[in-house]
């Protein structure tokens, strides 16, 4: 017999499970979730950036007023155009040979693909410091090109001396060494399409040129899209390493400018502004080019 008032439980039918009412959800008190830990993070990081920025605005160190006067001078506008050609030229030569590149490491062809690996290690193995010096003293190496029969007479020469000035040597080795990062990229974004596409294509009939321009192409873009911009970004910055060869890119003239007056501090300011307004832009274009790309495969 039981001893309290409970009614007896059926074993059979186990316990009656009761379904809560609307009251019972109104008389629940919703506790929301405390992270204290995270308040003393935000707490702490707001407290040092806080500090930071107080000492942007009163260290005298900063010399905000020699900073202004230089931000917009002539000859660092004129150094601001010199980056910007160097990673446009840099950019179109290095990519357009970087796809030549990928599609020969991925042909058929044992010594197409061996001389594309070739080029590949050798260019990401040595520093671009030293590759720029290489071109800048062609004439040294080379007193002369001929054009010609190979192994056999030449036809004309001309002499080197005056053939590779400093920019064009800039160009020619950050465009030589873009490439086999460029190479790199493409391959891996052609081999991220899937094999069925390329299969149905041929089944269709579809010519070979067209299944790269129409198919693999714009479904490889999306793959490799935000590591040529990470490698295009890389490569602005990168110019600065050109100021060896004495040309006026943002860099140099910088250096050229507090050598004189000695205001260090300021005018590597100028230069950092320079150099993140300008990466900003090229990460808002980044930001459109790959939301044209994703169309069709982001919801």
């Amino acid at each position: 017999m039981s001893l309290t008032s409970d009614p007896p439980i059926d074993k059979a039918a186990g316990p009656r499970v009761v379904a809560p009412t609307a009251a019972d959800h109104d008389a629940l008190i919703v506790v929301p979730v405390r992270h204290p830990w995270r308040r003393v993070a935000v707490a702490a990081t707001a407290v040092v950036l806080a500090q930071f920025l107080h000492g942007l605005v009163t260290n005298p160190g900063w010399e905000w007023g020699v900073f202004v006067q230089f931000f917009t001078a002539e000859t660092v506008l004129k150094a601001v155009w010199v980056t910007l050609q160097l990673t446009f030229y840099g950019t179109v030569l290095g990519f357009a040979l970087g796809i030549v590149l990928a599609f020969m490491r991925l042909s058929a062809s044992p010594f197409l693909s061996a001389v594309a690996h070739a080029y590949i290690w050798a260019f990401r193995s040595i520093p671009l410091i030293v590759q720029l010096l290489f071109w800048f003293n062609l004439a040294y190496l080379y007193k002369e090109l001929q054009f010609g029969i190979p192994f056999g007479p030449g036809f004309f020469s001309f002499d080197t001396m005056n053939l590779v000035g400093a920019m064009s040597a800039a160009v020619l080795g950050l465009a030589l060494h873009q490439a086999a990062y460029a190479a790199e990229i493409v391959r891996g974004g052609v081999l991220a399409v899937d094999g069925g596409q390329l299969e149905a294509a041929a089944a269709l009939g579809i010519p070979r040129h067209r299944q790269l321009r129409r198919i693999v192409l714009p479904q490889a873009m999306r793959s490799i899209l935000p590591n040529a911009a990470n490698e295009i970004i890389s490569l602005f910055k990168g110019t600065s390493i050109v100021s060896v060869m004495a040309i006026g890119e943002l860099f140099h003239q910088v250096q050229v400018v507090y050598g004189r007056n000695g205001r260090v501090v300021p005018l590597l300011m100028v230069a950092t502004v320079w150099y993140i307004l300008l990466t900003t832009v090229l990460s808002v274009l980044q930001h459109y080019v790959e939301r044209h790309y994703a169309k069709g495969a982001a919801r």
